[in-house]
């Protein structure tokens, strides 16, 4: 189609502002389309002659707004900045209940604020349970990654893809202990009969299943000669002897140790009366799903901690003198005497 040298002058003049530069949201028509592109809006050629050009430079430049300036649309999703950093999901350690939870905390967060100070692109949670049923209940579902059972509960963990690292600490530690009053009458394992004796929980090795093993050992069957009470925590146990409230209140060496500590004057009106042989101290372990790598600096770091102050300080919190390196075939002495336990005096957790 021929146009005049006016035509084609003034066709040029519509994408064009006085700089000569085109301008963003304006497109020149083709000669066959005759139509113009004003912010998305398609304009036929005829329907310019009346518009002026100076409302066309309007239209452009509202077009060409940066997007600082421009109004946002309703319900448009509004952006940040920037993200900003994204926080490492936690790992739960879940220490089995040997505390109530204020000293749980005293005793292993310092541990916890180690692995994070050595590990800082993980976090790690301390994580208490109610009781040991409670505890158990979360090994079961494979909730915490991180666990600190006893050995008893270790071999529940391994069934469901739990695996040893560690040892928490020396195995001459771990030994059951029979405290009772200083005036007590009691002061043979015969003495005992028809008497009362308190436990933190029936799963409770060192406390609880080691204990009730030397009392079937020294002629008392503890299913009929006596009344067992679980009272759901090592310090329970210990004060239920200390008030009179039973004969005998059963517990452990890091316990008893925190309670002479903490405690000192109940502590002195009372006696340890008995103690069991030891066994394997409790467990540290990790669920199946994290990463060897992980695993292996956790034990690195675990094993090392009697090395450095810092490290003792932990270990101090935590009524320990080393944690020990320590697989599933250490565990094996456990696993035997649990199975002679059951078949002589009574089934784990059938009480």
């Amino acid at each position: 189609m021929w146009q005049s040298p006016a035509g084609r002058d003034r066709r040029r003049t519509v994408g064009v502002l006085a700089t000569g530069a085109p301008r963003r949201g304006i497109r020149l028509a083709r000669p066959e389309e005759n139509v113009v592109s004003v912010c998305g809006h398609a304009v036929r050629g005829s329907e310019l002659a009346g518009v002026a050009l100076v409302a066309l430079a309007v239209a452009t430049l509202a077009c060409s707004r940066s997007p600082a300036t421009r109004s946002p649309a309703p319900n448009a999703p509004v952006y940040a900045e920037s993200a900003g950093p994204l926080r490492p999901e936690p790992l739960h350690f879940a220490v089995h209940p040997l505390h109530n939870p204020a000293a749980l905390a005293r005793a292993y967060q310092p541990l916890v604020d180690h692995l994070n100070a050595r590990l800082p692109g993980r976090r790690f949670v301390l994580e208490a349970s109610r009781d040991y049923a409670d505890y158990e209940r979360k090994i079961r579902a494979r909730g915490p990654e991180l666990l600190l059972p006893n050995p008893w509960q270790a071999l529940q963990a391994m069934k469901v893809d739990y695996r040893i690292i560690a040892a928490a600490g020396e195995p001459g530690d771990f030994r059951g202990l029979f405290l009772v009053r200083r005036d007590s009458p009691i002061h043979t394992v015969a003495d005992l009969r028809g008497r009362s004796v308190a436990y933190p929980a029936s799963t409770a090795l060192a406390a609880c299943i080691m204990p009730q093993w030397y009392l079937h050992e020294h002629g008392i069957d503890p299913n009929r000669d006596i009344a067992n009470v679980y009272v759901g925590s090592q310090e329970s146990a210990i004060m239920n002897a200390y008030l009179g409230r039973v004969a005998v209140g059963v517990t452990w060496p890091p316990p008893w140790r925190q309670f002479l500590r903490e405690h000192p004057d109940e502590a002195a009106r009372m006696r340890v009366l008995w103690e069991t042989p030891p066994l394997v101290n409790n467990a540290i372990m990790v669920r199946g799903d994290l990463p060897p790598a992980l695993a292996d600096s956790l034990r690195s770091i675990l094993v090392t901690l009697d090395r450095s102050e810092a490290g003792r300080s932990v270990l101090t919190a935590m009524e320990s003198s080393r944690i020990l390196p320590a697989t599933a075939a250490d565990y094996e002495p456990v696993r035997r005497f649990i199975a002679r336990f059951e078949a002589e005096v009574r089934p784990v957790e059938g009480r």
